[in-house]
């Protein structure tokens, strides 16, 4: 099973959170906004949605 991590960029407040808390460094911080630039990579554990306090990440299985 696969995996999407989907960012909201309306709701996205650029603190990086997601960064840090990812363990396989699916998120980048791009133009003050988070970007998964390795959504291949994610493992479905939903850390990024548990730290995310506006709620811009969900993770879709695919």
């Amino acid at each position: 099973m696969a995996f999407n991590p989907v960012v909201d960029e309306e709701k996205c407040q650029g603190c990086g959170e997601c960064v840090d808390v990812c363990p396989v460094e699916v998120f980048e911080l791009q133009g003050e906004k988070s970007v998964p630039v390795n959504a291949e990579e994610c493992l479905g554990c939903e850390s990024c949605v548990e730290v995310c306090e506006p709620g811009a990440i969900t993770v879709e299985e695919t």
